[in-house]
């Protein structure tokens, strides 16, 4: 028998709790099926961010010949680094 999943106050403290608690306790996974959520948005917040101008030239340059907007371009590599710094 599986636990009951608690109530969370917050996004936080749900986030809080699953960090620190195993999912398989809660959901058999083997009965999931997959989902579409077509109009679910991630949640994000602008930011302001200073740097040398000639990185934010250079991320610019590069991010031209990856035919992406530079501001996915330092997304990406701020997400491949905090995914590289958690690992360790």
């Amino acid at each position: 028998m599986k636990k009951a999943v608690p109530k969370f106050r917050t996004e936080d403290a749900e986030c809080e709790f699953w960090a620190s608690h195993d999912s398989t306790d809660y959901i058999d996974w083997r009965k999931a099926r997959r989902a579409t959520l077509p109009s679910l948005k991630p949640s994000s917040q602008t930011i302001s961010i200073r740097m040398p101008k000639p990185m934010l030239d250079r991320l610019k340059l590069l991010a031209n010949k990856r035919d992406v907007p530079y501001q996915s371009l330092l997304k990406m590599f701020v997400a491949e680094r905090l995914k590289a710094e958690f690992k360790s």
